[in-house]
């Protein structure tokens, strides 16, 4: 046991440390790239730049005021603002006004939002199209009955209420230090419009079937008067496809498949589809993989990719940026990132605490790098010693059954508010990203960060999505469910542990350098912390030997902290700013 790093991950940072500002060097364009890949139509009117925004306090003053780079929280430096942080009785309200210099009388516009935190309530024209809780994942509105030729009105009015009532939040604090990080609010993904006609596609669902050679699809339509059709630009690829059913706006689609490359890391093979039903015309892709839980020749149980053992060798990422917090910069920026991890010899990220873009997830499939996604984790306020010191300190707490319901009680999810909150919020992630080739793996709560009844709630998320293994418990707080059993170890000697499913390592390593000026603030939070760049090297690559060689004895899969430097945390592959690579 590390004594040591210990007692230096659980001290507390100092919260009054100097700050620099720190930037990438990815170049904003906009953001202007389609922010939907897996339902791409013609149509599209890009409204990110420049919106007007107001800050009104809870006794109802504007207390600030001007303009505002979407998409970029108001906390972010590239939103050109003054980097107010919206507090919870806080409003935080945006203005926007679009042009139309026609208005399809036989078309339907939609207007879109990428992601906003946490609670937005949208207008047009002063009209209230309604409320979308949950600030991770998209929404749209049809806009066309309230729009009209000249200028027309956005306004989304936005309320982030933290750890007050259960809402999804991440890593985001109020008074970030240490493994917390800087709050944000506010629209934080692209804002776009399409045109579509009355009938058309509004959701599309995914599902290869390598066994049947066949691609599943559910087609949601507005109204069931289109002919469908699908077609590739591959002539081999599609042997026919039947529409097997009709349920009310749903179309159920069999579409056989001919010849076709599986998807993997080493060759991640993507296909395109052009569909057309009726007027409505779009474009989409999958890929043809599985991803489930087998035993090997020898009887253990293992992650398998298309029915084959395949060791997931990880680094958890956490999609922060200095200038612009969540939001990514540019897309040359997600795809450096990914680049980067691949490149040393990873084939998997564990998205951690936040939805990227969908070009993220695009970026992933295409490059080839699987993703295990967590469903981000929220509630109210955490007791932190309960939940994360002493089960670190004292492992047998963490991890004995028995015990669970002790400490349960401390991670905030003890209202059922909260609980509704959380199962509606998986369900709109989950769903969202279902239709993601890359997607290996859905991680429902990390650590006791708002977790509770982890049985029902694996239930729940196995009725969403059954093609996935699904990790219930990441850490410790075990509930004997889920599809691995799944530790952190930063402080014990690294072991494969015999269990009846596959085991995993989903973190490790937290090994920190500061490096130069390329640090956020003058304060260092790691699991152990070096001072030269060779004795950090050295020591990773001690690590990944050390890992290479459990895969044998049955460890299935490995996430090592992290990919990139955040604020406090220098733990990082490379640091904050992305010019420093501190490991080869």
């Amino acid at each position: 046991m590390d004594w040591k790093g210990i007692l230096t991950a659980i001290s507390k940072p100092d919260k009054n440390a100097a700050t620099y500002e720190l930037s990438t060097d990815f170049k904003y364009t906009g953001l202007q790239e389609y922010p939907r890949p897996q339902l791409q139509r013609k149509s599209y009117i890009n409204l990110n730049g420049q919106w007007n925004y107001r800050v009104i306090s809870g006794q109802g003053r504007v207390t600030f005021a001007g303009p505002i780079e979407v998409p970029f929280s108001p906390e972010a430096r590239l939103s050109g603002t003054e980097g107010h942080v919206l507090l919870p009785d806080e409003t935080l309200e945006y203005t926007k006004i679009f042009t139309l210099d026609k208005v399809k009388k036989s078309k339907h516009l939609i207007l879109h939002f990428g992601a906003v935190d946490q609670v937005a309530q949208v207008f047009i024209n002063g009209i209230n199209l309604g409320t979308h809780e949950g600030g991770y994942t998209a929404f749209s509105f049809d806009i066309s009955e309230f729009i009209h030729e000249g200028d027309n009105e956005i306004k989304v009015k936005v309320r982030d209420y933290m750890d007050t009532v259960g809402y999804a939040r991440g890593k985001q604090s109020l008074e970030p230090s240490g493994m917390w990080y800087s709050a944000q609010s506010g629209i934080w993904q692209t804002v776009w419009m399409e045109w579509v006609p009355a009938a058309y596609v509004t959701s599309i669902r995914i599902t290869p079937d390598i066994d049947g050679n066949k691609l599943d699809l559910v087609l949601k339509v507005s109204e069931m008067k289109g002919h469908l059709e699908i077609s590739s630009s591959n002539q081999d690829l599609i042997k026919g496809y039947d529409v097997k059913e009709l349920r009310d706006d749903k179309l159920i689609v069999e579409v056989k498949l001919n010849k076709y490359k599986l998807w993997s890391p080493e060759e991640p093979n993507l296909y395109f589809l052009n569909v057309d039903y009726g007027k409505d015309k779009f474009s989409t892709y999958f890929a043809m993989r599985h991803f489930g839980v087998e035993n090997d020749e020898q009887g253990i149980p293992r992650l398998t990719l298309n029915h084959k053992p395949y060791f997931m060798n990880g680094v958890l990422d956490q999609g922060y940026y200095p200038e612009s917090l969540m939001t990514p910069p540019s897309d040359d920026a997600m795809i450096y990132d990914i680049e980067i991890i691949k490149g040393l010899g990873f084939n998997m990220i564990r998205k951690h605490c936040k939805l990227e873009p969908m070009r993220w997830y695009f970026h992933c499939d295409r490059l080839g790098m699987i993703v295990w996604q967590d469903i981000v984790n929220g509630g109210l306020k955490y007791d932190m010693n309960m939940i994360c010191n002493v089960p670190t300190v004292v492992r047998p707490f963490g991890n004995a059954k028995d015990k669970n319901n002790f400490f349960l009680k401390f991670t905030g999810r003890t209202t059922e508010q909260s609980k509704e909150i959380w199962r509606k919020e998986c369900a709109d992630i989950m769903n969202q990203l279902y239709n993601v080739p890359s997607i290996g793996q859905w991680c429902l709560f990390n650590e006791g960060w708002g977790q509770f009844d982890a049985k029902t709630c694996c239930r729940y998320a196995k009725n969403i999505d059954s093609t996935r293994p699904i990790d219930s418990a990441s850490g410790w707080f075990h509930e004997n469910c889920g599809d691995v059993f799944s530790e952190h170890i930063y402080f014990d000697e690294l072991k494969a542990k015999p269990t009846t499913k596959p085991y995993v390592i989903s973190e490790y390593g937290g090994y920190s350098l500061k490096v130069g000026n390329h640090v956020k603030r003058d304060a260092i939070y790691g699991y152990k912390k070096f001072y030269q760049a060779k004795d950090l090297q050295d020591a990773f690559d001690k690590l990944m030997i050390k890992i290479t060689s459990l895969e044998s004895k049955g460890l299935s899969g490995a996430v090592f902290t992290q990919a990139t430097d955040i604020e406090d945390e220098l733990n990082g592959l490379i640091t904050y700013d992305r010019k420093v690579q501190k490991i080869f």
